[in-house]
């Protein structure tokens, strides 16, 4: 029985070493209190109306790498912002995501750039920024299109300042 449980043990340690473990393995639990830390509201503005969202904050390489895979469903008023620090040109991919995606790349200034809509579930190919973006929010598919989102429209959130440009460290 041991000698079995080495060997599970040491195929998981494999897996991961080859890169390949995260995407069989369930993600990491996360703690009721730690994911309510981490919302915060992020407002669009658009034209015509102020849209808000309760939104995860992922600004660390882990809970970007994470984003919102395996995730079945989410509410029409929620999403995850994705802070890169800096402008940079930035690529997206659906790998283990279930659910159809808005994704918004938007400037270090807070300003819309690109809006990829309804991104398809599961797939691996790449959704690029075409051009440099700190952010990228995600929302459910056809929200863009439901709160009549154009690029140049913004966000507001505090790790935006859109006079300076910069975020908030």
């Amino acid at each position: 029985m041991m000698q079995w449980v080495r060997r599970l043990a040491i195929a998981c340690g494999l897996l991961l070493l080859a890169g390949i473990g995260p995407a069989i393995l369930p993600p990491a639990v996360v703690s009721p209190a730690a994911a309510q830390e981490r919302a915060k509201v992020a407002t669009l503005v658009t034209a015509s109306a102020r849209h808000a969202f309760t939104v995860e904050v992922a600004a660390d390489d882990a809970s970007r790498s994470q984003g919102l895979m395996f995730r079945t469903q989410m509410a029409a008023d929620a999403g995850m912002l994705f802070d890169f620090q800096v402008e940079r040109e930035l690529g997206f991919w659906m790998r283990n995501t279930y659910v159809s995606l808005d994704m918004i790349f938007i400037r270090a200034d807070g300003r819309v750039h690109r809006i990829a809509e309804n991104t398809t579930p599961l797939s691996e190919v790449t959704v690029p920024s075409a051009g440099p973006c700190r952010f990228v929010l995600e929302v459910v598919a056809g929200t863009a299109r439901r709160i009549g989102l154009k690029p140049g429209d913004r966000l507001e959130h505090p790790l935006v300042r859109a006079k300076a440009g910069v975020g908030v460290q």
